[in-house]
């Protein structure tokens, strides 16, 4: 149980899951929560918030909600809560957890920033399910480039490489080229088998498969991509060099010129193992850069300093 300094949640809301802490005043892990996806720009009001309290809810199990000292919510798709609507939906859901305090909503990029380093300057690029790159100064996000969304950008993405993936199937089934590598693994996740008719009727069907779902739904196939490119598929790696081109530009134009402040990369697609995370990291090497740990973590720390001032220790995973 949590002692009479009470305890901190941290969350991360993204686009695909939702994971929360309970963290204690001295840094140690009191509880965790997981859900789906709670970004109001992918799921309605409802699902978002659905998800936000299932998991704050679980990291909260045995312990006083009522003695919550801080809570900071790292959310993808925060700029949605400027919408009345949906801004009395997330309302209504902190007023049902019962904490002992406001919920202090921040992006995404400034729980992530924070997961990975105590400085308070530095650029932060996040590739998950979207993409975006922010620069932050005193912890806050003063500036971003990109982060437009599926329709309008999130280039160099999981939702990118999924789209990418697809395209590159159509392209092989209406051009006339072998069916193998990437395209035949994402005829198999699309399909589950090896779907029939001509060529051009299985692009028919992916067409319809791809525009019947959920556009976010093409995030699944992004480690198609990668998995191909190990393999040596060539159609993977010229979209895999292209995703880190575009996100390395996105890091740069976030930064101010001669800046030397830490680099920090968030994010499925730019997990070490993965390709693109490797053409990223070649691409920013004269800068220093940072892995991020688990967004919750900074978002945890975040509000450890709101409730116990700079001191404060770092949570511990």
């Amino acid at each position: 149980m949590d002692g009479h300094e009470g305890h901190v949640v941290g969350v991360d809301a993204g686009g695909t899951s939702t994971r929360a802490l309970a963290v204690g005043p001295d840094g140690s892990m009191l509880g965790r929560g997981r859900s789906g996806g709670a970004n109001p720009n992918s799921h309605s009001p409802e699902d978002a918030t659905a998800h936000l309290a299932e998991a704050i809810t679980a990291a909260l199990s045995g312990l006083d909600a009522a003695r919550t000292r801080a809570c900071v919510v790292g959310m993808a798709g925060a700029s949605k809560l400027s919408d009345p609507v949906v801004a009395e939906a997330f309302d209504r859901t902190w007023d049902g957890l019962g904490l002992g305090c406001p919920v202090r909503v921040v992006s995404d990029a400034e729980a992530a920033f924070a997961s990975a380093t105590t400085a308070p300057d530095g650029t932060v690029l996040i590739a998950g399910t979207g993409s975006i790159a922010a620069r932050i100064r005193k912890r806050r996000r003063v500036s971003v480039a990109g982060g437009y969304g599926w329709l309008l950008g999130d280039e160099g993405s999981a939702f990118w490489l999924g789209r990418q993936a697809v395209r590159a199937t159509l392209d092989a089934l209406t051009g006339g080229q072998p069916i193998d590598g990437l395209s035949a693994t994402v005829l198999a996740e699309a399909f589950g088998e090896s779907p029939s008719g001509t060529p051009l009727e299985v692009a028919h069907k992916l067409i319809t498969m791809a525009n019947a779902e959920a556009p976010i739904r093409l995030a699944r196939f992004a480690p198609l991509v990668s998995a191909a490119e190990q393999q040596g598929d060539p159609a993977a790696a010229r979209i895999t060099t292209r995703a880190a081109e575009l996100l390395v530009a996105q890091a740069l134009a976030a930064r101010e010129p001669g800046e030397d402040t830490p680099v920090v990369l968030v994010g499925s697609v730019l997990s070490q193992c993965g390709p693109v995370a490797r053409e990223v990291r070649a691409g920013l090497a004269d800068l220093d850069v940072l892995g991020s740990a688990d967004g919750e973590l900074g978002a945890a720390w975040l509000a450890a300093v709101d409730a116990y001032g700079e001191d404060a220790p770092r949570p511990q995973p």
